[in-house]
């Protein structure tokens, strides 16, 4: 009785301990190793899918570093017993071998008694995609997002899964998101199941995004093809073509054929040519003189001559070509082959392209309302002389690159750019003032009665300016960095994008135009500016200095375009042609507008901007040319409205 109980005892234990001893050895990776030895050492990009497979996907917690090791090129054979570890490098003859399982040190051995492993770079790339499903649920969100990059970059059919895996535990709802999208996209382009690929397709349908774009454009990718009688029943047709068509001729498609087999090939004039030159008897061919052989006609006629009497291969005739297209049906067919999969595709893409248009359309709004703005900074100051002082100062863009250099200056002054910027809009006021003051002392005032000495004048002082802006900062283009803050760009989406520059100069421009409102509407110095710009003489014996205003809105205008070369700095590089730029479009915008007039210079800086945006937006490659048929269009339009957009009464409506 003792020796059946011990023995039956004996059966219990070894009943209990075999469970756990199948368990220790199924979580252990080294007899998948083993059993994907060959292949791991043969280390061939051809048969290394199995073995790699087989690790990834074994669920064990060491997969994930023996694909990291092995890609890294640290795994090491024992040539003793084919067992594979982790080798560190001790010196050029000694590795430290580490186990993949229990992660134990097993010892020092002589490299002699070692195989590296060596993945190349095909290798690497297949183990790459294999550690993503590991990456996907990695703690480390750097990690995840990484691999949803590296997805990204290169989707493969065999990341749909893992990556699906992975969506419903992260914890990062920006994390969560951007799977979520991934997801749809792959399944868009790689999922077997047609019902799912058109759920994606729809739920995508719309969305800007370029990546969606490049997801559905592959579906609706066409060969060109041809049949016997009729198209093929397993076949997804985008078009069946008609030989004769404008794209599609005649003789295109019986060459078609020929390529495939399906009919003899054309001759060719060189072939022609090269057979009748080969048959020339006494000076004749196919019953022809030589001599006369110099039209394709005649040659044709000779080289029939010699078919017929079995010297050459026969021509193919018109006739031939007809039959043969007769008797062949010729297509384009998505290489896609699920109709309704296409079909989704193609509503979808037209949905996109709809939203895309109105997108473009505000994109380009915004980039003209952004132009005008900028123009308007430009010419504000400029309108303000001209209408009230009726002077043309070509040196106005000097005032511009003026203020831009006072910018500079102070940012050398100031590093802090928020800070220096604000100093540098009332400095660079000042400084363009000051010099609009003087000039009109010592310059405009004794020329006001000659505007052609005025104009001459003015563009002398302007050519002394950008001399003078050489001689202090040289030509090399001087930078005005903006804040941190205005860095980068307001992207409502892949279309429409507008940088935070742009839209503070548009912020710009209108608290000027309310602050020249402000000034001409309820300050003495817009009354009496008002009252001098309508009848100077009445002004004049009303109390008004008339001189006194003139300098005043002289440097008002001159301080103005001072501030506006500042904001102008901030995107474009600070050089002594600066100025040079922006005084042709600054005329045009004052010009356009109605001289003198603060609304028509805000108009007619909407309507240059516009207009240049349209036209470049019709011939995007050539921007000369688009300045030049604006220039053409806004002197058409003064012809039939030479007085501006809203003209002005008063002296300046006189003049």
């Amino acid at each position: 009785m003792r020796q059946i109980f011990l023995a039956s005892l004996a059966i219990l234990v070894a009943c209990l301990i075999s469970p756990g001893t199948t368990l220790a050895q199924d979580a252990n990776i080294q007899p998948i190793l083993q059993e994907h030895q060959a292949l791991i050492v043969k280390s061939s990009r051809k048969t290394i899918g199995p073995a790699i497979d087989a690790v990834a996907s074994s669920g064990l917690p060491q997969a994930q570093n023996v694909l990291q090791v092995w890609a890294a090129k640290n795994m090491w054979q024992r040539t003793e017993d084919g067992l594979f570890f982790i080798g560190e490098k001790i010196d050029s003859k000694t590795y430290a071998l580490t186990d993949f399982d229990t992660g134990d040190a097993i010892g020092e051995f002589a490299k002699s008694d070692l195989k590296q492993i060596k993945p190349n770079s095909g290798i690497r790339a297949l183990i790459g995609t294999a550690l993503v499903q590991f990456q996907l649920s990695d703690p480390n969100a750097d990690n995840r997002r990484a691999a949803l990059l590296s997805i990204e970059r290169d989707p493969e059919p065999e990341l749909l899964i893992p990556l699906r895996a992975s969506i419903e535990a992260e914890p990062d709802a920006a994390l969560k998101a951007q799977k979520q999208r991934l997801e749809r996209l792959l399944t868009i382009g790689y999922d077997a199941d047609d019902t799912a690929r058109i759920a994606a397709i729809t739920d995508m349908s719309g969305d800007l995004g370029v990546d969606v774009r490049a997801t559905l454009n592959p579906l609706l990718t066409t060969t060109r093809q041809v049949a016997p009688s009729e198209a093929p029943e397993d076949v997804n047709v985008a078009t069946l073509l008609e030989p004769g068509q404008e794209d599609f001729g005649r003789l295109t498609a019986y060459d078609m054929l020929a390529e495939k087999g399906l009919a003899p090939a054309r001759l060719s004039s060189n072939d022609i040519r090269l057979s009748l030159g080969e048959n020339i008897e006494g000076g004749r061919v196919g019953g022809l003189p030589v001599a006369q052989l110099n039209t394709e006609a005649t040659r044709l006629t000779a080289y029939n001559t010699l078919a017929t009497e079995g010297k050459v291969p026969a021509n193919v005739t018109e006739a031939d070509i007809d039959a043969a297209l007769g008797a062949h049906v010729f297509f384009d067919a998505y290489l896609e082959p699920s109709a309704a999969v296409t079909d989704a595709a193609k509503e979808a893409l037209k949905d996109i392209e709809l939203k895309v248009g109105l997108n473009q359309t505000l994109d380009l709004t915004l980039d003209a309302l952004s132009l005008a703005s900028i123009y308007f900074l430009a010419a504000i100051g400029l309108a303000i002389t001209f209408g009230v002082m009726g002077v043309i100062n070509m040196a106005h863009g000097e005032f511009i690159m003026m203020g831009a250099y006072t910018g500079y200056v102070v940012q050398q002054l100031i590093p802090d750019h928020t800070v220096s910027i604000i100093v540098a809009i009332p400095t660079a006021f000042a400084v363009t003032f000051a010099a609009g003051v003087a000039m009109e002392r010592l310059v405009i005032r004794w020329l006001q009665a000659r505007p052609l000495e005025t104009l001459l004048a003015t563009f002398g002082i302007s050519i002394a300016l950008q001399q003078l802006a050489k001689n202090i900062f040289g030509t090399q283009a001087r930078p005005l960095t903006a804040p941190g803050w205005l860095d980068g760009a307001w992207v409502m989406n892949d279309v429409v994008s507008i940088s935070y520059i742009r839209i503070a100069i548009f912020i710009l421009a209108l608290i000027f135009l309310g602050v020249f409102l402000y000034i001409m509407k309820r300050t003495r110095l817009g009354l009496e500016t008002r009252a001098v710009t309508q009848n100077p003489r009445m002004a004049a014996s009303m109390g008004i200095n008339p001189d006194k205003v003139n300098m005043l809105t002289f440097g008002l205008g001159s301080g103005i375009a001072g501030i506006a070369g500042v904001a102008i700095g901030l995107f474009a590089k600070v050089t002594s042609e600066l100025g040079s730029d922006y005084i042709v479009q600054s005329f045009m915008t004052v010009v356009v507008g109605g001289v003198g007039n603060i609304w028509g210079t805000l108009a007619g800086a909407a309507m240059i901007g516009f207009l240049q945006k349209g036209i470049e937006w019709m011939n995007p490659s050539n921007t000369l040319a688009a300045q030049t048929y604006m220039i053409i269009f806004i002197i058409i339009f003064i012809q039939f409205r030479p007085r501006g957009i809203i003209a002005l009464k008063g002296r300046a409506a006189g003049d």
